[in-house]
């Protein structure tokens, strides 16, 4: 019997999709241009080749090698886990103009007052970045400038200059003549920053690449180019304010859970230590559909206040809108609040939204959430001072959160006087008293003088402690 010749296989790079035909949509995450082929298919024998170094008992390598060095932008340390570690690549993802070229030709001036680094620009030309230097106080003997979008180029700079740290804006603007496509495409975006990763991890050199995002908010490229970097971060932030907020999505040297927060301004940008006050609004008096939620983001605790707006309408489909909050989120709150307590809102139009562009993602702002619309909905305000913590249950239970005691602390330094947190959140409280349930109230011992903590068991206790 004849020998047939083994078909060639396509993989989608964006999932690992695999089909025995050229498509140009992936039948399984439904990207366009993504499907390529990955040859005949077989396994081919590789022979031992040579090594880079020995392998070495794990307790013998040396460890201060890879140890984090500032970048003088502590906010950016906070986030990176301490700084950044040498041969560590990093992608930098966000919308245009939201400032991701100021920051990093900060930290690199920064960077440059004790080592060497280049920093290669694809999207302007070099007077162009020279401008923004002179004008955030960023011009430094050690920091090089190029303008390149050829990699062959680009890594011509990195041999003369020899920089113990690289900054690439943006990775899509930079193009390889081995690979096919234009720069931007799939093949061309993961070409150069395989190069980019291969270099860095040679050199042991420090290398921030500049990435675009789509419209949906997800970076732009191959999903491989993620899972390519050490780190990820995403620079978020409302183009009509001047705060902005780093958030880290993957960190193979730090958490991923912290956050950290700055003011941009005419004269570049500058981290903001104590953001505290920054997502609540002043007011002298309390006003219906507000109420102030706790959230953690790191180790950082960052009171943050939650708006809602109730108006009847007349549409046969009322509109739910939220900013700054979980949509599915809200709308599951507002099942609770009609099933469990009663609350009419078919006909109306529920707005939410948080102050100062901040996202909740937070499950302890359930609470804040619920107590808001409830306020708004009877038009009556809640209590003055008034900080709410606590996860609602599609039970109406309220569920315990961690860092409660972090939280209700950072409230009190903030001169809130009462909080509505879930029972058992705290040691002192969550009891039954005299075998009912009841709100227990909680000394001011652990907190701060004058500062009343409320343990609620459902959301019905939580809304008749504040009504």
């Amino acid at each position: 019997m004849a020998k047939t010749a083994s078909k060639p296989g396509y993989r989608c790079a964006e999932c690992g999709w695999r089909t025995t035909k050229w498509v140009g949509r992936c039948g399984e995450c439904q990207a366009w241009g993504t499907v390529d082929e990955e040859g005949a298919r077989g396994v081919s024998v590789v022979q031992a080749g040579a090594t880079t170094a020995p392998a070495l008992p794990i307790g013998q390598v040396k460890a201060e090698v890879a140890a984090a060095r500032t970048t003088g932008v502590a906010e950016l340390d906070r986030v990176l886990g301490g700084g950044l570690v040498p041969g560590a690549v990093v992608l930098l993802a966000g919308e245009p103009g939201i400032g991701k070229s100021t920051l990093l030709l900060e930290a690199a001036a920064r960077i440059a007052e004790r080592e060497t680094v280049l920093y290669v620009t694809g999207e302007e030309s070099a007077a162009q970045v020279r401008l923004r230097a002179d004008r955030i106080g960023a011009i430094q003997d050690r920091l090089y400038l190029a303008a390149e979008t050829e990699l062959s180029a680009l890594v011509a700079h990195v041999d003369k200059v020899q920089p113990t740290m690289l900054v690439v804006d943006s990775v899509q603007t930079v193009g390889s003549a081995q690979a096919t496509g234009v720069p931007g495409g799939v093949t061309q975006v993961r070409e150069v920053a395989a190069n980019l990763v291969r270099l860095a991890k040679e050199r042991n050199m420090a290398t921030v690449l500049v990435g675009h995002v789509t419209k949906e908010g997800s970076i732009a490229g191959p999903r491989t180019l993620e899972h390519l970097v050490d780190v990820v971060l995403n620079f978020e932030g409302d183009r009509h304010s001047r705060l902005r907020m780093v958030r880290a999505i993957k960190n193979r040297f730090g958490p991923t859970d912290e956050v950290g927060c700055f003011d941009l301004h005419e004269r570049g940008i500058e981290g903001i230590t104590d953001p505290s006050g920054l997502f609540v609004s002043r007011r002298s008096e309390p006003v219906p559909g507000t109420c102030v939620a706790v959230t953690v983001e790191g180790t950082r605790p960052l009171p943050a206040e939650v708006q809602a707006l109730v108006a009847r309408t007349d549409a046969q489909q009322p509109r739910r809108t939220s900013s700054g909050l979980d949509t599915y989120r809200v709308q599951m709150i507002l099942a609770v609040l009609e099933r469990r307590l009663n609350a009419r809102l078919g006909g109306c139009d529920v707005f939410t939204a948080t102050v100062g562009g901040i996202k909740l993602a937070d499950p302890a702002v359930d609470l804040s959430i619920m107590l808001a619309v409830a306020s708004a909905a009877g038009d009556k305000p809640l209590p003055a001072g008034l900080v709410a913590l606590g996860e609602v249950g599609l039970a109406g239970e309220l569920r315990p959160v961690k860092d409660v005691r972090r939280r209700l602390s950072e409230a009190a330094r903030m001169g809130f006087k009462r909080a509505l947190v879930p029972a058992g959140s705290l040691e002192e409280g969550g009891r039954r008293r005299n075998g009912q349930r009841a709100l227990v109230p909680v000394g001011p011992v652990a907190f701060a003088p004058g500062f009343e903590v409320v343990q609620a068991e459902n959301v019905w206790d939580a809304l008749t402690h504040v009504t």
